[in-house]
């Protein structure tokens, strides 16, 4: 019998939504508990992410530093954003990120890992792909502003990201998972056992 998430929903008796913002809200439900008793929970609703892990022909990871305000730091990231649209295809927002953050275009797509990021204060799904055989883009660089327009950029060894993040230097959560499922993944079946691009993603149905 494998180790596998299941997918389950426990009653809900009441909802609110107290707090609405721009592209999030957070939703207080009324949940019955295994006992019998209700409680309430609050948590962040969210259209759930994309992230890249770009890699290129040298082994090195494309990454990017940026301000983040909630923890009064510039972090060191993957290319990530948001699912703009209710049901898009993962790949091609994926796709849009890596252009929009880093000009670059890759020609082979995999599924790293899915992950939630804090499933018990937010219900966030982030697919994390695999980008390889990188190159410029073409075109006019998308405009950026606000944080992204103080954005650092570098490309770094996966090995040295490992270690970073093994040291507590790096802090990023699709950073850290990509980076460690990528070395998973080499130290395992390889590369060519991911999943392919358009694998299913239950946290976030899409249209092929």
């Amino acid at each position: 019998m494998g180790i596998t998430d299941t997918p389950e929903e426990w009653q809900v008796t009441a909802t609110a939504t107290p707090f609405v913002g721009n592209k999030t809200s957070v939703r207080t439900d009324e949940v019955v508990m295994p006992d019998g008793s209700t409680v309430k929970r609050d948590y962040q609703v969210h259209p759930g992410s994309v992230a890249v892990l770009a890699l290129d022909e040298q082994g090195r990871v494309l990454i990017l530093k940026q301000y983040r305000h909630p923890v009064r730091q510039k972090l060191w990231e993957i290319p990530a954003g948001l699912l703009d649209i209710p049901g898009e295809n993962p790949l091609h927002a994926a796709q849009r990120e890596l252009f929009e953050e880093a000009h670059v275009k890759a020609e082979d797509w995999r599924v790293l890992t899915d992950i939630y990021t804090t499933p018990g204060g937010c219900d966030e799904a982030i697919r994390i792909f695999l980008a390889r055989d990188l190159s410029e883009a073409e075109g006019e660089r998308f405009a950026v502003s606000e944080e992204e327009a103080d954005m650092e950029f570098a490309r770094v060894p996966l090995a040295e990201l490992v270690r970073g993040a093994l040291a507590g230097e790096l802090h990023n959560n699709c950073l850290v998972v990509g980076v460690m499922a990528l070395s998973a993944a080499l130290a395992s079946d390889g590369l060519t056992a991911l999943r392919p691009a358009d694998a299913p993603w239950p946290a976030r149905p899409f249209e092929a």
